[in-house]
């Protein structure tokens, strides 16, 4: 029989760990309070394409300089669900506040068709100017005295005296095609001569009188050609940098929103709802921005230019990052499973070992952003170190403890490191999440705080495997719903708070899970009533949080709020019906996530029947710690309520059975110690 562990260490190293970690997490703490509204209007948007911040610079762009130090400055995420964002869409969510265009979009996606041009709702005059075209170059960089200069003179006066009449002014610049070389050179030159040229026509860059003026690229690319670069998918795109958002309205503050939550990121959608909230007007029917809000910053535009470095980076660098370390994993598994190997006792515990701390990459992913690992020469290098640093760091906690004595103790204290930490990170504003591994990616135009649902997955599946093995040495029923119901508690209330993991699927699969474990450990037998109201417990609580999130102020709900606007709005059905085509359409629409899901369909049946499936080792297993056998119920159950209640599922899904794969194979007893199991 396996060594059990000291009485002290038994009742104290979760607690423990909790305590430190989330205190630890809760002085890092979130940012300072955004700042009030603004009361000026806005009077002047100028709209580009192809705008980064590592193209704005002194020397190259004077006037983009100027306007970003005299302005509040964020990373914009344009994309929608299609392969490229293009101007031609960006230029319609800039009217419509819809990302993608309307004509094109699914039936499921909710984008009103034909699109609405919104600013017909602010109730002021609106003066377009187009300086985009092919001669926008000689216009704006061609000899003072050319012919030219009138053209360029009378165009900018009609600005200035559209905004003497009251007009909301658009102006449009060129934009900047995609592959550096002379042509972006020469297009940025335009570029930066067309904003100069409107702001001194306005009293200059540095005026007082300056209105309040928007700058935003409104996509990251613009080909002659835009149909043939727009593919809709099942996700959002991914390969598109964040753009270039300005509003001098928060001078020298770094800018945020409602939507993003994140300091620095803003998101096309959010322009429209600056506009209407400068104006104190109301969009027809929801619109899915918030408005841009100032939040105080040392230096604003450098943590434009790190968010879009990161998240242009981080994807290349994840897999050789995370992967060189789950590659210990890989060797652990092949160890505990391959019987010869796994039959001798110190290469057995080596291979235990390594599958014990392989999930640990996963946390350390999600707080890599700690350190700017993107500014380095090679930044794949510095991303894998920082990952390899953080995961020694967290291995020799696991590996040694007092519980490294017990088979299960490794595992136990992996699992609850992986789930705390995730919880943590969440807990405190996902200040973290940004330029790392695994987190929320603003490119991608996802979610970008909270729990998405792959690291719910997570949190989820190491959460049981530390009930699991928890359980091996917890052994009276009482404790052990005790624990199930503390643990599942604190899950839920970290993933379903709006200021932590504001996951609304969450709360939907942690209720039946851990409601259904408590249940079975404490003896009693489920029956279909305690199903049913475990649903409807967890569907009456993610309600109640959604109503009170609602109650706050607009721009401070987050999705969760904004469903109740959605339920009163009647819109709720299209919403439920778009989430379910995105959960079909990504199970359907790539053959990976397709294979993983089979083989997710088998694991759990054979996690369910290992005995039928002459699976000796999980059976002796069970026959060891019968209450593992629960838990991998309460496992399976979670994996495919989680599915069915989440837009992205199949990576939920995924998520949970990845942690398992590294786990189970450490826990299961050795082939030699089955005895009579093998006869």
């Amino acid at each position: 029989m396996p060594q059990e562990l000291p009485a002290p260490v038994r009742r104290t190293p979760l607690a423990v760990l909790l305590a430190l970690l989330l205190g630890a997490l809760v002085l890092a703490g979130a940012p300072t309070a955004s700042a009030d509204d603004p009361d000026d209007p806005v009077r002047l948007v100028i709209a580009t394409a192809g705008l980064g911040w590592e193209d704005i610079d002194p020397q190259a762009t004077p006037n983009l300089q100027c306007l970003a130090e005299r302005s509040g400055a964020g990373a914009m995420n344009t994309t929608s669900t299609s392969v490229v964002s293009t101007k031609r869409q960006g230029m319609e969510t800039l009217h419509s506040g819809y990302r993608g265009l309307a004509e094109e979009a699914p039936r499921t996606s909710g984008i009103p068709t034909p699109a609405q041009d919104q600013w017909e709702q602010l109730g002021v005059p609106v003066s377009t100017f187009d300086f985009s075209g092919p001669s926008t170059v000689e216009l704006t960089v061609g000899d003072e005295g050319g012919g030219g200069a009138p053209e360029r003179e009378s165009g900018y006066t009609q600005i200035a005296d559209a905004l003497a009449a009251g007009d909301l002014v658009q102006v449009t610049v060129p934009s900047l095609p995609q592959a550096d070389g002379p042509a972006r050179a020469q297009a940025l030159v335009s570029l930066d001569a067309v904003v100069g040229a409107t702001l001194d026509e306005l009293g200059g860059c540095q005026s007082a009188d300056l209105p309040r003026t928007l700058l935003v690229s409104v996509a990251a690319t613009d080909p002659e050609h835009p149909a043939s670069a727009e593919h809709p998918g099942p996700v959002a795109s991914r390969t598109a940098g964040l753009q270039v958002a300005l509003d001098t309205a928060f001078s020298g503050q770094a800018l945020t929103s409602g939507a993003t939550k994140q300091t620095g990121v803003v998101v096309l959608t959010d322009v429209l709802a600056t506009i209407f909230t400068s104006y104190d007007a109301t969009a027809d029917g929801l619109i899915p921005g918030q408005p841009f809000r100032g939040t105080a910053h040392d230096d604003p535009q450098q943590l434009a230019l790190d968010r879009s470095e990161a998240a242009a980076q981080v994807d290349a660098a994840t897999v050789p990052a995370l992967g060189s370390w789950f590659a210990l994993g890989v060797i652990g598994i092949v160890i505990l499973l391959v019987p010869p190997l796994a039959r001798r006792p110190r290469l057995a515990a080596v291979g235990r070992a390594l599958a014990a701390i392989a999930p640990l990459a996963l946390p350390v992913g999600m707080f890599a952003s700690l350190v700017p690992w993107w500014r380095a020469e090679h930044p794949t290098l510095a991303l894998t170190g920082v990952v390899w640093a953080g995961c020694a760091l967290l291995s020799a906690l696991v590996l040694a403890g007092p519980w490294r004595h017990h088979r299960l103790g490794p595992v136990g204290i992996s699992a609850a490191l992986v789930a705390l930490l995730i919880l943590g990170e969440s807990a405190t504003g996902s200040r973290f999440q940004l330029g790392s591994p695994l987190g929320a990616q603003p490119i991608s135009g996802g979610r970008f705080y909270g729990l998405s649902n792959h690291l719910f997955g997570m949190v989820l599946a190491a959460a049981l495997m530390a009930l699991l093995c928890l359980f091996a040495v917890v052994r009276t029923p009482r404790a052990r719903v005790v624990w199930t119901v503390a643990v599942g508690a604190l899950v839920a209330i970290v993933c379903v708070a709006p200021s932590m993991g504001a996951d609304f699927g969450s709360m939907l699969a942690t209720i039946p899970a851990f409601g259904l474990l408590a249940l079975l450990v404490s003896g009693i037998r489920p029956r279909l009533w305690h199903l049913l109201a475990l649903g409807a417990g967890g569907a009456v609580a993610v309600l109640g949080v959604s109503f009170l999130d609602w109650l706050r102020p607009a721009e401070d709900r987050t999705h969760l709020g904004r469903f109740i606007d959605e339920l009163l709005s009647g819109e709720v059905i299209s919403v439920v019906v778009r989430k379910l085509a995105q959960n079909v359409a990504m199970t359907t629409g790539y053959p990976s996530l397709a294979v993983v899901m089979v083989l997710a369909v088998v694991a759990s049946i054979a996690l369910l029947i290992p005995g039928r499936l002459r699976w000796r080792r999980l059976v002796a297993l069970d026959a060891e710690h019968p209450a593992s056998y629960w838990v991998r119920v309460a496992l399976v159950v979670g994996t495919w309520v989680g599915y069915a209640v989440n837009d992205t599922g199949p990576v939920l899904v995924a998520a949970m059975f990845g942690i398992w794969l590294c786990y189970l194979p450490a826990v299961l007893p050795a082939p030699q110690d089955l005895g009579q199991e093998r006869d």
